[in-house]
């Protein structure tokens, strides 16, 4: 199951990824969580296929991006 999700370069939650959005101060690695916040919650209970993710610092030294989308986000080659 992880070579499928591999070849499909899904994002799953704790996943290292490249962010390259229009937050260009945020570009870099990042861990991919799913966005904790009230109004992501409502879209993903609503069934909308618009996931947003929620960006946090490996190192813990900076707040992340919140609502990132996933064409902001690329797998990174070190998440395995």
């Amino acid at each position: 199951m992880d070579t499928l999700f591999r070849s499909l370069d899904l994002i799953e939650p704790g996943d290292l990824v490249n962010y390259h959005g229009t937050l260009t101060d945020c570009h870099g690695l990042w861990l991919a969580v799913p966005c904790p916040c009230n109004l992501c919650d409502v879209i993903d209970a609503m069934g909308l296929t618009d996931l947003r993710f929620a960006l946090i610092d490996p190192w813990g030294e900076r707040s992340g991006p919140l609502h990132a989308r996933r064409e902001s986000i690329t797998r990174s080659v070190a998440s395995g």
